[in-house]
């Protein structure tokens, strides 16, 4: 197999990067070559100092742009050039361009409270039921739907000025490119997208009283959304390479990257969010889908990520920067902090809303211990087994759910994302599913956006190819269950107490 490289931006909600993978002789090679910080950020009045007249919070794309920028330019330093590049993101958030093409305003991040309360005020237009069984999608309150909704009653004018609605990697895809897309795999997560008909919902797009031509034609992953214009090259060093839609939303590229050799898993990617579910052909939208709040999302290749969002490492990277003020802490040190404390001492269940975005997230913690009648954490120790404990038993509760859908038996489940590098809660988690658990990779999401490049390139003819390539270049560990009796036990307490509503 002929040498290829591909250039991969994979962006997420507290930080992003860019990746170049090599594919050679059948196995791929990656080299991270920038990271950068990322996050919600409040609007600067004219004294550049932040503007209490406006709470909410954005997402700085401009920045983000110079950032990619910079990726690019590590590239050509790297004397690498790479066939192609993809873009990934998180979720749900986009921008408002004018006529003019220019954007209207930063992004909100879905972290902004400004749609709370919305999703029950639209239902007031269209009745929940219709809602999900035309987009198949779980009811949160920052999807796309419920933005729109608040925008529409809150700046009616930013509204009405508004041509054209792109995604996260749609909008850098068009800084690049100068081409207006919006790429199937995020577009899914919007709750504006009909899965059976392969298009946006005209009828909720009605309801918003919003023109459903502001969304552009959807691109499906592995298509080219077109070169990189003259000016792009000369900021980046890069010759005008094709820009692919790959999995834009980083959940979809990293399925993509599970190593598995047959159908026969749930997967869980593990990182800020935690997002367990399984591959079908179909979507799945059903009486009980709707009433366990189960999702549909597209994949690559057309295929459907039916999953369920859970809250994940948020809550430990909210005390973590709690106790920052006192004490630095790496991760593998609070992993080890938590083998040290006994099980089973204290559960949270990790998507109430009181952990939102608390201003203590300790605090939160330790309150709703006090109301589920447990005592509470006290040393970071026992707030960090808390979590994990906590996380890898709201696992098995799912995964419990998800059995009741798989169209075919679930034998293990992938661990994929930054979290297969938790060796601790890798383990709790297998010892509370009883399943194995096969951890890895941890960089499924840029290699699984490379992979995309690499079928649109021609360099691999197929997804199962594209997995084999996987297969043959990453090394998962696997955890076998331990301790399953106490797990279960455990469980069926928390059961009996209708501890998760």
């Amino acid at each position: 197999m002929k040498e290829h490289s591909f250039l991969a931006f994979d962006l997420g909600a507290t930080s992003g990067r860019s990746i170049v993978g090599t594919l050679k002789d059948g196995k791929l090679q990656m080299q991270e070559l920038t990271r950068f910080p990322n996050g919600p950020v409040r609007s600067l009045d004219k004294d550049n100092r932040i503007d209490e007249n406006d709470p909410h919070l954005y997402w700085d794309v401009l920045t983000l742009s110079t950032d990619v920028s910079a990726g690019f330019r590590a590239c050509a330093d790297a004397k690498i050039t790479p066939s192609s590049v993809g873009i990934d993101s998180w979720g749900v958030d986009f921008g408002l361009f004018g006529k003019s093409g220019k954007l209207l305003t930063l992004p909100y991040s879905y972290r902004d409270p400004y749609t709370n309360g919305m999703p029950e005020k639209f239902f007031e237009l269209v009745p929940r039921r219709e809602v999900y069984n035309a987009t198949g999608i779980q009811v949160m309150s920052f999807n796309s739907l419920y933005q729109l909704f608040a925008l529409k009653q809150s700046s009616p004018t930013l509204i009405e000025a508004t041509h054209s609605l792109l995604f996260i990697p749609d909008m850098l895809a068009y800084v690049l490119t100068k081409k207006q897309r919006n790429e199937f795999t995020l577009a899914t997560t919007s709750q504006l997208f009909n899965p059976r008909t392969m298009a946006w919902e005209e009828k909720l797009f009605g309801a918003l009283g919003i023109p459903v031509d502001i969304m552009q034609p959807i691109v499906m992953p592995g298509e080219v959304i077109g070169d990189i214009k003259d000016r792009n090259t000369l900021l980046t060093g890069i010759a005008p390479i094709p820009v692919v839609a790959v999995g834009t939303h980083d959940t979809a590229s990293a399925v993509f990257a599970v190593p598995s050799p047959d159908k026969n898993f749930a997967y869980l990617s593990s990182g800020t969010w935690s997002l367990m579910g399984i591959e079908c052909d179909e979507p799945i939208i059903s009486d009980r889908s709707y009433q366990l709040n189960f999702t549909n999302e597209g994949g690559v290749g057309g295929s459907t990520r039916f999953l369920k969002n859970i809250t994940g490492m948020w809550l430990l990277e909210r005390c973590k920067a709690e106790w920052a003020s006192r004490r630095e802490y790496a991760y593998p040190e609070m992993v080890d902090m938590a083998k040290a404390e006994q099980p089973f001492r204290f559960f949270v269940d990790p998507d109430a809303p009181e952990f939102a975005n608390p201003l203590s997230m300790t605090e939160a913690i330790a309150a709703h211990c006090a109301g589920k009648g447990q005592p509470a954490p006290v040393s970071d120790a026992e707030f960090v087994r808390c979590i994990f404990d906590s996380l890898a038993m709201k696992y098995r509760y799912t995964l419990d759910m998800l059995k009741g859908f798989a169209p075919h038996p679930i034998a293990r489940l992938h661990v994929i994302g930054g979290g297969a590098k938790n060796a601790l809660l890798n383990q709790l988690t297998a010892n509370a599913i009883g399943l194995p658990v096969v951890a890895g990779p941890s960089e499924a999401t840029a290699i699984g956006n490379i992979m995309v490049q690499a079928m649109a390139a021609g360099c691999v003819k197929s997804a199962d190819e594209a997995r084999e390539v996987i297969r043959a270049s990453v090394q998962p560990e696997t955890y076998t269950p331990q301790d399953s009796d106490a797990w279960s036990k455990a469980f069926e307490k928390l059961t009996q107490q209708n501890f998760y509503g």
